[in-house]
């Protein structure tokens, strides 16, 4: 009779819950409504406050129509992402912080409260403290 597997003794490894990152993909994509490259992108920003789209493509090597086409604004229509700051919502705190004429600014995005939920359940389900439900 043959193993199948042997587990490693737990004090020689660091953390290992890396193997459980499609299974959790899987279950986030197939049970909300976020493809994997939208997932990605979240993932990326969600240490951001905000960001620029032009950042935000250079940051993450992608091309910036495609970024704003493919992942921005369809996850803007499906509320993860929002307009942080825009021209038609100035303040006289922003217009300070921004310090740029009304007619030569850049919107700034940022991801909404439903986006950063999602995430951090995502985290929470390769460490392991919450059940994958993987779609059959």
């Amino acid at each position: 009779m043959f193993r199948d597997f042997k587990m490693r003794k737990e004090e020689l490894l660091n953390k290992a819950y890396l193997k459980y990152l499609r299974l959790a993909t899987r279950d986030i994509v197939g049970n909300y409504d976020v493809s994997e490259s939208e997932l990605n992108f979240m993932l990326f920003v969600y240490d951001y406050e905000f960001f620029t789209m032009d950042y935000a493509a250079d940051a993450y090597f992608y091309n910036r129509l495609k970024l704003a086409q493919r992942v921005i604004f369809p996850l803007q229509n499906k509320e993860y992402i929002y307009k942080y700051y825009d021209r038609l919502s100035p303040t006289t705190y922003e217009e300070a912080m921004f310090d740029q004429d009304r007619w030569k600014y850049k919107v700034r995005y940022a991801l909404t409260q439903k986006a950063r939920l999602l995430v951090q359940k995502y985290y929470r389900k390769i460490e392991g403290e919450e059940q994958i439900n993987v779609p059959t």
